[in-house]
């Protein structure tokens, strides 16, 4: 039946979208699990870092079974906010998760793609929001994310034509950071994350929390939240250390990285 899978390579949460036989379709059941997985990295201590990913080499995930979930959703079962754990609406997590896009990117599985903070893309991946096609919407976050993140023609086109786009076209739109070649992905997801999880980790979760809280506010009162949010950082253990540490030209270690306590 295929699931959500969630393996640790030291402080990197490896989370996988694991039904390859099915492109990584998403089922009702995944959708929790996979909600499940993000607030079991979000809990854990030892975990800094997170890299989202699908089993196999044709599908990172092309979005929400047409023959399970969907129908669910038509028949007024429940509405899609009882997804939002998994399309990290109204989130809590505030470390850094990173898209290992080996594949198809569709529909679901964009809509899931777009809710994490860095995107490496195989050269091999396809992304596309082809729900039009079928009389429904990208509400997984799309509706209010997408014009966000890229250029607003560029966003309406994807969403209200549902072409399929290639990696080096996606690179251009801005919604991956880097295409790699195909077998370089995993390695060049992991050597990223293992990178940001050096750093430290109150920094890292101030960042994300700020950009995720302030983009909607006046400007005047963004500014005055962002020195609340700078004066966490600049006040906290980690950057006691790290001052330190600069000042004694060695490698600081980050109390937020301190995982025996």
């Amino acid at each position: 039946m295929g699931g959500i899978t969630l393996d640790r390579d030291g402080p990197v949460a490896v989370v996988r979208f694991d039904r390859p036989e099915k492109l990584n379709a998403l089922t009702l059941a995944m959708y929790d699990e996979l909600g499940d997985a993000f607030a079991e990295f979000r809990d854990d201590d030892s975990l800094a870092v997170a890299v989202l990913t699908g089993t196999g080499s044709r599908a990172f995930c092309v979005g929400a079974d047409l023959t399970e979930s969907i129908p669910a959703l038509a028949e007024g079962r429940f509405d899609i906010s009882h997804w939002d754990a998994a399309h990290q609406k109204h989130t809590r997590l505030f470390k850094p998760v990173i898209a290992a896009v080996n594949g198809l990117c569709l529909g679901g599985g964009f809509e899931i793609m777009l809710s994490t903070d860095l995107r490496i893309a195989a050269d091999t991946a396809q992304f596309g929001l082809p729900e039009t096609g079928v009389g429904v919407v990208p509400a997984g976050g799309t509706l209010t994310r997408l014009t966000r993140q890229i250029p607003y023609v560029w966003a309406m086109e994807l969403m209200l034509q549902g072409d399929r786009i290639p990696a080096a076209q996606a690179l251009r739109y801005g919604l991956v950071n880097d295409v790699v070649p195909a077998a370089d992905l995993h390695d060049t997801a992991l050597e990223r994350a293992h990178r940001l999880a050096a750093r430290s980790g109150s920094a890292l979760a101030v960042v994300k929390e700020a950009v995720l809280r302030l983009g909607d506010l006046p400007q005047d009162q963004a500014f005055h939240s962002e020195a609340l949010y700078g004066q966490k950082a600049f006040t906290s253990p980690d950057a006691q250390e790290g001052l330190t540490a600069f000042a004694e030209r060695r490698e600081p270690h980050f109390p937020s990285r301190d995982t025996g306590r």
